[in-house]
């Protein structure tokens, strides 16, 4: 398209005529600015001898004060910028602006109203306007003021604005502007008409013939009649099809003229030359055959090159996967590492791992105790005699493990008859064929050992195995090290936190020993609705904290014998509250905290201390609050003696639906019947009946004989 003809001719033709119209329209907007600067210089020559007429008669008659007026009337139109009378020196004498009477002109101007001359006329082109010094002499009718000795009395400064100018400056180029590009896009949309009509259709139907009788279409094609020259061109470009479809017909003819008498002539000769071609073609066919047996011996030796590096690049290949495999061991690894900080977990999640990659058959994990001078077996797996966690291991001669421990390196049994120091069969009864084994340092501590034992498919463990597992237990003994110090920190906070409850409890004969006692029943019933262990955890650490919050209340208050007074009642319901608060450093027990806020909700959304309804209370805190609530009112308290067991489980009915989980309760119950162990020194379930107590008796639930006073517990 850039590249048609008609494109080029309609570019370059406005082109010209944008350079000629742009020449134009700039010679007559610069000869118009000049005849409009010369219109100012001429009023502004007449404004200088009106004002100067002004002046000197103002003088001849004393009346010098009237030229400040003159100047201020002037000064009102919007044509004089500035209006004022110089001195040779440069101070201005008198001025329309009588804030500048007394002051100094500038360097610049002062430089310009010395120039000689009577009038001095110059453009000051960033301020738009003319500026005019004209000289007032010292003439003879002035000689009664002045010295007569002074030429030149002073001059007149006059700055006329151009701003009128400039607009109709501005209208004329912009008038021309826009003239020009109407101009240029009329003449571009008569060209390209023209053009169009007159010379592209002409030249692509002409192009369109030409393709035609190039493809063998010698049909002539009617004459253009858009011009002369049009209608001339086609036809000769008819006669020239013409032509041209005759020498084709005459030249078809003569070949095959030519075609039948060399037929004709070949036949002859035919024989002679096939004689001649099949002794050829006999001797090149020996020359092939030689040729072709030395082909064979070199395919041969090829296929043989060939067959060694097919083998070279398997044993390649097979070592690169392997490589990646070991690479995706190591990551998964430390995907596992890095998503537990429970020991238990992390020793499983390793042990499998590295099984699986080394294919191992049997694998495991023994730790290290330095102070015992032994190991004990954490993890193993693969094996149907597990032994318990934590089982023992001595440090005999015969042991691997104490081997890989005493000597703080890798060891690697190919095969096991090649190492007869070893036993073969292990204390746990399996049979070691071949295994690998690497100890877990951390900072060059030896803390454990980590042991694959036979493949699974009776091979023998390489060197390389090796390296993988000594990379493993690098890393493994890290976590496992993190995962201890995360153990041993969690238990430092709940032995401290235990502590705290313990000697909040012996203050108290009555709550001696109530938090261990709600721990025994909260997990029984958890048990029972098979939660998962980690459910488990915080069941058992919300029971043992879960009275924590007393530490904030008056121990008067929890040792009162008497009706508690309403505002008794608000302390000790903020209970809940303060563990929370007292809890709230220790990130790892935030699911334990919302426990403890909620163990005195009721099911109903009556409790405290934020009327949490059953929808959005915690099972954890469900199960909480029956086991608190039983233990409290089986428990001695300073207001009523322990209610029989058989009134606590009557209560627990009772209030099934409002104040505790009317799915937990019967679980609950059964569970008391049939499990006599949660009753220490084998109490049994319905002991004889006990005279019920005093006026707060039953207040750990909120009705029928809970319905009185807040729970001690």
């Amino acid at each position: 398209m850039i590249n048609s003809l008609k494109i080029k001719i309609i570019t370059l033709i406005v082109s010209i005529l944008m350079v000629i119209f742009s020449m134009v329209a700039y010679v007559n907007f610069q000869s118009e600015k000049n005849m409009l600067h010369g219109m100012a210089s001429r009023n502004t020559s007449v404004l200088i001898e009106t004002i100067m007429s002004s002046i000197h008669n103002a003088m001849l008659a004393g009346h010098s004060e009237e030229i400040s007026l003159i100047f201020g009337r002037i000064k009102s139109k919007e044509l004089i910028r500035s209006l004022r009378i110089v001195s040779p020196s440069g101070k201005i004498l008198n001025s329309a602006d009588k804030g500048e009477i007394g002051m100094q002109l500038p360097d610049a101007e002062r430089k310009e109203s010395g120039k000689e001359g009577r009038t001095v006329l110059r453009f000051v082109q960033n301020e738009g306007v003319y500026d005019s010094y004209t000289r007032i002499y010292n003439t003879p009718q002035c000689h009664a003021c002045h010295n007569p000795a002074q030429k030149v009395l002073g001059l007149l400064e006059i700055k006329l604005s151009l701003d009128y100018m400039n607009g109709f400056i501005a209208w004329e180029r912009n008038s021309a502007v826009i003239s020009n590009a109407v101009l240029i896009v009329l003449t571009f949309i008569t060209i390209a008409l023209f053009l169009t009509f007159y010379v592209d259709r002409p030249i692509k139907k002409l192009i369109d013939c030409m393709k035609r009788v190039e493809g063998g279409d010698f049909e002539q094609m009617a004459p253009i009649e858009s011009s002369n020259e049009m209608r001339t061109l086609t036809t000769s470009f008819n006669v020239m099809v013409q032509r041209l479809k005759s020498l084709m017909e005459s030249t078809v003819s003569r070949e095959r003229d030519l075609a039948r008498a060399q037929e004709k002539l070949s036949h002859h000769r035919e024989t002679q030359m096939m004689n001649e071609k099949l002794e050829e073609q006999i001797r090149e066919i020996e020359n092939l055959n030689v040729s072709l047996e030395e082909r064979i011996e070199e395919i041969e030796e090829a296929n043989c090159r060939i067959v060694d590096m097919a083998g070279e690049l398997e044993y390649k290949n097979t070592r690169l996967e392997k490589a990646v495999a070991n690479l995706s061991t190591l990551y998964k690894v430390g995907l596992a590492i890095n998503s537990t900080m429970e020991a238990d977990k992390l020793f499983d999640l390793v042990v499998r791992t590295t099984m699986d990659t080394l294919d191992a058959e049997i694998g495991y994990i023994s730790l290290y105790d330095q102070a015992e001078n032994e190991l004990r077996m954490q993890t193993l797996i693969g094996h149907t005699n597990s032994p318990p966690a934590g089982g023992r291991i001595g440090m005999k001669p015969s042991s691997i493990s104490a081997w890989v421990v005493g000597n703080r390196r890798p060891l690697l049994i190919a095969d096991m008859n090649d190492a007869p120091r070893f036993n073969r069969f292990s204390t746990l009864g399996y049979e070691r064929k071949s295994l690998m084994s690497a100890p877990l340092l951390v900072k060059e501590e030896i803390i454990g050992v980590i042991t694959m034992v036979n493949k699974r498919d009776d091979s023998t463990y390489r060197d390389e195995e090796l390296e993988l597992l000594c990379t493993i237990a690098a890393q493994a003994g890290i976590a496992i090290k993190n995962a201890k110090l995360y153990d041993d920190q969690q238990k430092t906070y709940l032995n401290t936190i235990q502590a705290l409850v313990s000697a909040i409890e012996a203050s108290d004969r009555y709550t001696l020993g109530h938090s261990e006692r709600v721990t025994r029943y909260a997990l029984a019933l958890s048990r029972k609705l098979d939660l998962p262990e980690s459910r488990l955890k915080v069941i058992e650490r919300a029971a043992i904290l879960h009275d924590i919050g007393k530490i904030g209340i008056d121990l008067s208050l929890l040792h009162k014998e008497g009706r508690l007074t309403p505002e008794d009642h608000h302390e000790l319901q903020q209970h809940p509250l303060i563990g929370m608060r007292i809890l709230e450093p220790i990130e790892f027990l935030h699911d334990v905290r919302l426990c403890i806020g909620q163990h005195h909700e009721r099911y109903d959304g009556r409790g405290y201390p934020n009327n949490v309804a059953a929808g959005e209370l915690l099972l954890e805190s469900r199960i909480l609050a029956i086991a608190d609530s039983f233990d409290a009112m089986t428990s001695d308290r300073p207001y009523r003696k322990a209610l029989p067991t058989e009134v606590a489980i009557r209560e627990l009915r009772d209030n099934a639906g409002t104040q505790f989980d009317p799915e937990l309760v019967p679980v609950f119950v059964e569970l008391l019947c049939h499990d006599q162990g949660l009753f220490p020194g084998g109490q049994h379930l319905f002991p004889p009946a006990v005279a019920g107590g005093t006026a707060r008796d039953g207040a750990d639930t909120g009705s029928g004989i809970l319905a009185g006073a807040m729970p001690a517990a």
